[in-house]
């Protein structure tokens, strides 16, 4: 899967010409401009976007980072890099797919998503794979944007405060439900208006403790390149083991994090109302950007600029000897020290509130991708008994952390079946986006060949 994520998004940047990575001050113009709506689709490409960003700001930008880095050391972070800025050609792929292949529902609706690419853009012969997509994404959202997302916020939120389990899953069931029972509009009512204030507010937060370390910004920043290619003081020069970790650990969360290739995000932006489907897709790249370059770094430097990794979480150690001790999986409170120790007396306490807040939008954009999912399986009737499933498995999963002494033990199982069940859902995506590469790349060079006309032919235009 690693070869396989990394090397469909070389494919695509090369094959783009690197357009991603040179647009990107172009997509955040077209972002602005897609607070409008400006075709058919049921919400605006803005809103779109920041439904896609709901589901990806979560707690791998804070939990995920610190676990990464914890145990496959500062390199980790530049493996996090590497797989987005290939990630950003990916996921531009997957929105020019997802409005170009999507269909109205019985509903009326906008759907869209893999599998609807996969069917109409490769053939009915390759149905099978869509199905196959569905049911793994069906899954997955139930496990990566359901379980994970309640069990962190109710433990933190339980560790931090003394509040019981219970209480806190009762109450973000009930919240949770209130929005996802009015489906894709009420969720991106409620994304576009939460994502960036809390997306702003973490990314200032964490730029005052980076900079209240500043001194230790060029070591840290030295850590995260040698450590990325398996050079360590406590290896004494150069471990394999201890590069594949860190490429492991990067890539895996790298992925969690911002879904790039994972084929989740495109089914948000499948419900656009945007008829140009390169135009959409360059707002979707900025989803990986905003999530990993900026939300997920200031989460690694202010880990590592503090000084607050835990000394038994050694890369080398935990490569070497295959055992990952248990302080080591406690991503959250990681990242809260490091808040504290630059913010006594707040930095915790903020960084509790932006892990429930990023986790609770997370829950609500992943039941938007399940329900899709779980429509193209068996059909509209379908719809609010999935939603009331996906609240029942908040409830399921917060009864579950009253496990006892084998809850750590629990967890690590369903962050390990959630990453496999990522995988298994990125497989049929990225062959779609493979075997559909040519369209993709036809759709650009059309595009930017029609801007660039446009452009000449006003420079061109006589001044009145």
């Amino acid at each position: 899967m690693l070869i396989l994520l990394l090397g469909t998004g070389l494919y695509l940047t090369i094959g783009l010409g690197f357009m991603p990575l040179r647009k990107i001050p172009f997509a955040f113009r077209e972002l602005f401009k897609g607070r409008k709506s400006e075709g058919e689709g049921d919400v605006t490409p803005f809103a779109a976007l920041m439904t896609a960003l709901s589901s990806t700001i979560g707690t791998g930008n804070i939990a995920g980072v610190a676990v990464a880095i914890a145990i496959g050391g500062p390199g980790a972070l530049f493996w996090m890099w590497v797989t987005a800025f290939v990630g950003m050609a990916t996921k531009f792929s997957e929105g020019v797919l997802a409005v170009k292949y999507r269909e109205v529902d019985e509903g009326g609706r906008r759907v869209g998503g893999p599998m609807y690419y996969i069917k109409n853009g490769m053939g009915k012969k390759f149905i099978w794979l869509g199905g196959l997509f569905a049911f793994f994404g069906m899954m997955a959202g139930l496990g990566t944007g359901n379980a994970i997302q309640t069990a962190e916020v109710v433990r933190t939120v339980g560790d931090t405060y003394n509040v019981e389990y219970y209480i806190t899953g009762i109450v973000m069931a009930v919240l949770a439900g209130m929005v996802i029972l009015g489906g894709i509009k009420r969720i991106a009512s409620v994304a576009e208006r939460v994502v960036p204030a809390m997306a702003l507010t973490y990314i200032g937060l964490g730029l005052v403790v980076v900079a209240m370390n500043y001194q230790a910004v060029p070591a840290a920043l030295g850590q995260i390149v040698s450590h990325a290619f398996g050079f360590g003081a406590a290896a004494g020069g150069f471990s394999g083991a201890m590069l594949m970790l860190a490429m492991q650990r990067g890539v895996a969360r790298g992925i969690f994090s911002n879904e790039a290739g994972q084929g989740s995000a495109p089914i948000a932006h499948a419900a656009a109302q945007n008829n140009d489907p390169v135009d959409q897709g360059i707002i979707a790249m900025l989803g990986t950007f905003i999530d990993t370059i900026m939300v997920c770094s200031i989460t690694g430097l202010a880990i590592l600029t503090s000084g607050v990794i835990p000394q038994e979480c050694d890369a080398f150690l935990i490569a070497g000897n295959n055992l990952t001790p248990e302080v080591c999986d406690t991503g959250a409170r990681i990242t809260a020290d490091a808040f504290a120790a630059a913010l006594p007396g707040f930095g915790d306490h903020f960084v509790t509130v932006a892990l429930a807040l990023f986790a609770f939008t997370t829950i609500l954009g992943w039941s938007y991708y399940g329900e899709r999912c779980a429509e193209y399986l068996f059909g509209e009737k379908v719809i609010m008994p999935f939603r009331w499933l996906w609240i029942l498995t908040m409830l399921a999963v917060t009864a579950l952390l009253y496990a006892g002494d084998n809850i750590t033990a629990l967890m690590n199982t369903v962050w390990l079946t959630t990453d496999t069940l990522t995988g298994l859902m990125a497989a049929p995506n990225l062959i779609a986006l493979l075997a559909l590469s040519p369209i993709i790349f036809k759709l650009t060079r059309e595009y930017f060949a029609k801007l660039e006309a446009k452009n000449a032919g006003e420079e061109n235009t006589p001044e009145s």
